[in-house]
């Protein structure tokens, strides 16, 4: 880190052994067994810990904070970090919390950055963006609220979403890139950030799902979207799905001018993918992009007033959901689709059992019930887990850096 001569860090009991091995060649990095004798050693404090044991674990280790450090958390949810801060720390610490909006395994680099200066000087902010800047990201300054609001916006629904998808897919006994109708343009991006998500921890979504209330209400919104136009699907009601369609699309998009090209195209998208591309592309309804639009609109979010904070995965879905609704004759025939075509049905069933059950998951505040339905999709697509994110990294990279629209 920038302008550090000296990283005191610690983390569970059993890992203190293994720690010390493996920074045993770094001169500059000091492993302690405990978080009592880093917080006492240290000018500037970082909790790297699941929002859902942020409170516990400030409550052992913040009364041992040295007068006059600088204390700050990674959660994804601030309202519970903050609030451990200011039961647990003493009076004469500073408070400046921190949030890389992005997953691992992606460049830092411009990225957004935010930092909360709570309860400090200005010279323990300085401090904090010195340190903070060996990342090179890009500084967005936000209080605890502010924060919490922005990031249900922009990753609770984008999630749900995901992890529904996954849910569907191993109820069906699908690996959905080893089906012709699941291959190619849109199909990739879903199975790719799904799989993306699926690979990492639990917990780094089960927090800002459960703890942010503002998140409740998105993925709760999210499930009722889906259920309702699955039904409209079903029922054969043309006319009233296609109105709601539409009416949602020109509330999210109807404002934005549309002189720039268009990101999103296929010969884009087909480059990044797990299988064969056939030669003639299943349509598909995308019932997953139309709830997230028809999400947006009932709980009016405007998901362009948060692109400063939004994470890498919102913006590709962001422009996975421009590529639907900006081409009228692609939104005709998904409209079209729904109503005809039984392709897909079996898939979208499972897919709004899915949205449901993630909901009512997030609702009960269980993380073990979370931890469980979540590994339990993740055990099953694990092999392909190391491909998916060679792949997922590459488009990613390839599709932001390809669109500065998307990338800002």
């Amino acid at each position: 880190m920038a302008g550090l001569h000296r990283v005191n860090a610690c983390d569970r009991d059993e890992k203190y052994e293994g720690l010390k091995t493996e920074f045993a060649g770094r001169d500059n990095v000091y492993i302690y067994p405990n978080g009592h004798l880093v917080s006492r050693a240290s000018d500037y404090i970082i909790y790297s810990v699941e929002a859902e044991a942020i409170d516990k674990v400030v409550a052992q280790y913040g009364p041992s904070t040295k007068q006059g450090a600088v204390v700050g958390g990674q959660t994804s949810c601030k309202a519970p970090e903050i609030s451990a801060f200011e039961k647990y720390l003493p009076e004469d610490v500073d408070i400046v919390s921190c949030h890389s909006l992005h997953g691992p395994n992606v460049d830092p680099e411009g990225q957004p950055l935010v930092i909360i200066k709570h309860r400090a000087t200005q010279k323990s902010l300085n401090l904090v963006e010195k340190v903070l800047s060996c990342l090179r990201a890009k500084h967005v300054y936000l209080t605890a609220n502010e924060h919490d609001r922005i990031t249900a916006d922009t990753q609770a629904v984008t999630h749900a979403a995901f992890l529904s998808m996954g849910t569907a897919w191993q109820a069906n006994n699908q690996f959905p890139w080893e089906i012709n109708r699941y291959v190619g343009g849109i199909e990739n991006v879903k199975i790719n950030v799904t799989l993306r998500i699926y690979s990492n921890k639990w917990h780094v979504y089960a927090g800002l799902a459960i703890l942010n209330p503002s998140a409740k209400e998105q993925i709760r919104q999210y499930a009722e979207s889906v259920t309702e136009l699955f039904k409209l699907m079903l029922g054969g009601h043309r006319e009233e799905l296609e109105q709601r369609i539409k009416t949602a699309g020109a509330a999210v998009f109807g404002t934005k001018q549309w002189e720039e090209q268009l990101l999103l195209r296929d010969e884009i998208l087909d480059r990044f993918s797990l299988g064969k591309a056939p030669q003639e592309r299943t349509p598909n309804n995308h019932l997953s992009l139309l709830a997230i639009v028809d999400c947006w609109w009932k709980l009016g979010i405007v998901p362009y007033d948060h692109m400063i904070c939004s994470t890498p995965l919102f913006r590709l879905w962001l422009g996975v959901t421009e590529y639907l609704f900006r081409k009228p004759a692609l939104l005709d025939e998904v409209i079209r689709i729904a109503i005809e075509d039984n392709t897909f049905r079996s898939d979208d069933l499972e897919f709004t059992f899915a949205a449901r059950g993630w909901s009512e998951c997030v609702s009960f505040g269980n993380f073990a019930s979370y931890r469980d339905r979540f590994e339990k999709i993740q055990e099953y697509f694990s092999p392909r887990f190391p491909e998916a994110t060679r792949v997922g990294n590459e488009m990613i990279r390839t599709i932001l850096k390809a669109d500065e629209r998307l990338g800002d």
